[in-house]
């Protein structure tokens, strides 16, 4: 309640041994008569009860120094000696260094505030004052959150929500292409002429994915060969060209295979090896001891 009656971080003078007592029982004062059985909502309205404290009660109360005034009229006598505040406000917005893990949040006083997912794995600076926590990347401001006194909770921004969903949604499109590029690798021509007739990759990489669990690499490569010689580079022309096999070799249509959604087990190749080796095995005569 010192200094402009803010319940915010100031410096804070050291004092001598001699002068121990008397801050000790500031402090007991302010606890015992003003915070004793009070209530508030937050802390403006804390700080505006202290407020009108500071300048009725506690200002009008006995000088300790001299009971025969009150503590308003010893400033008062003061206030002509006292140096002029300066121009500018003394930074009062407590700082801290924070380092951010893989995901897109710093902690700090105990609440996650969320960041750019760009700016993960490195070392952040939190600017907190009473309503306001900013992000700072050296001096340029990534975030700027209200401030939360509760503990455990997550402030997010929107836009960083957003910005982090479509970057995953492009990280699983990207996987998906990477699944079935190596798997069947010419599925990388029908894909780039697919996107030249302006064709969504997404959709085209998920239903090419589903045709290789379904019929499996070997059959999808000719399929998809197919359908470039037909220069149709569309799923449903792979679709119909792998029906036409299967019906020609007289074969039941697949059964769908039900994965966990574990990426470890959906994402997995397993490319046929070549058997050749295996083959030359039995064409080699017997060695003789």
């Amino acid at each position: 309640l010192a200094g402009h009656y803010r319940f915010e971080p100031r410096p804070v003078a050291v004092a001598r041994g001699n002068e121990k007592g008397r801050v000790e029982r500031a402090i007991r004062y302010i606890r015992d008569s003003f915070f004793a059985a009070r209530t508030f909502s937050d802390l403006a309205d804390l700080n505006a009860q202290a407020d009108t404290w500071c300048q009725g009660q506690a200002a009008d109360r006995p000088c300790p120094e001299d009971r025969a005034q009150s503590v308003r009229a010893v400033f008062e006598q003061e206030r002509p000696h006292l140096l002029a505040l300066p121009p500018v406000p003394f930074p009062t917005e407590e700082q801290v260094a924070v380092s951010v893990g893989k995901t897109p949040y710093v902690r700090f006083d105990r609440n996650d505030y969320s960041i750019p997912h760009t700016h993960v794995r490195r070392t952040l600076t939190v600017v907190a004052s009473l309503g306001q926590v900013r992000v700072l990347d050296g001096a340029a401001v990534i975030a700027t959150h209200a401030r939360s006194f509760d503990a455990g909770a997550q402030v997010e921004d929107p836009a960083h929500v957003a910005e982090l969903v479509a970057r995953k949604r492009a990280a699983r499109q990207h996987r998906g292409q990477d699944r079935l590029i190596q798997a069947v690798p010419i599925s990388q021509t029908l894909l780039t002429q697919a996107a030249e007739r302006g064709e969504p990759l997404g959709s085209m990489t998920a239903a090419l994915l589903r045709l290789l669990d379904s019929y499996g690499a070997a059959e999808l490569t000719a399929a998809i060969e197919e359908a470039l010689a037909r220069e149709v580079p569309h799923p449903n022309a792979v679709r119909l060209a792998l029906e036409r096999r299967r019906e020609a070799r007289g074969q039941p249509p697949p059964i769908p295979v039900t994965l966990p959604a574990d990426a470890r087990v959906r994402e997995v190749v397993v490319r046929t090896p070549a058997l050749g080796d295996y083959d030359q095995l039995h064409d080699e005569p017997p060695r003789e001891d």
